[in-house]
């Protein structure tokens, strides 16, 4: 059995892999998948950084919550940063809402989405970052305690 931080960083590797796993699979099931492969082409600068972003968010919450069964802490800190985390997963992945909202026929809100698809991943990077910062306090004041 891997160490507490050997067991995080394997989770946050997993967690980030799986998230562009999710990324080509949707995408290759809505739009095909040379159109999956072009849209990463084009923005893997975006698409890696929110999948290590995502990473390193369960990497934190594997982590923090190793620390609060290992001291028997109060569980209520992990409700607070799972919440932060499926915040930046959500964030992360809103752009993609173009590709399947035709389906359910909103193609004003497609149109909104497909012009900010930059904007977006931008709010997801925010998002992403907002939640490391946020797990990165919680972990060091766990600490502290």
């Amino acid at each position: 059995m891997p160490s507490g931080i050997a067991k995080s960083i394997l989770y946050g590797i997993l967690a980030g892999s799986m998230l562009l796993g999710v990324y080509f699979v949707v995408l290759s099931l809505v739009s095909g998948w040379n159109y999956a492969q072009a849209q990463f082409f084009d923005f893997w600068y975006f698409i890696v950084s929110l999948a290590l972003g995502f990473g390193i968010q369960i990497g934190l919450y594997t982590h923090l919550r190793s620390l609060v069964k290992g001291m028997h802490g109060e569980g209520r800190v992990l409700g607070v940063t799972g919440t932060t985390s499926t915040a930046a997963m959500i964030s992360c992945c809103t752009h993609y809402l173009a590709n399947l909202l035709p389906i359910l026929g909103t193609v004003g809100i497609v149109t909104f989405v497909a012009q900010y698809q930059i904007e977006l991943f931008w709010v997801g990077l925010l998002f992403n970052l907002g939640g490391i910062l946020y797990m990165t306090n919680k972990v060091i004041k766990f600490k502290e305690t």
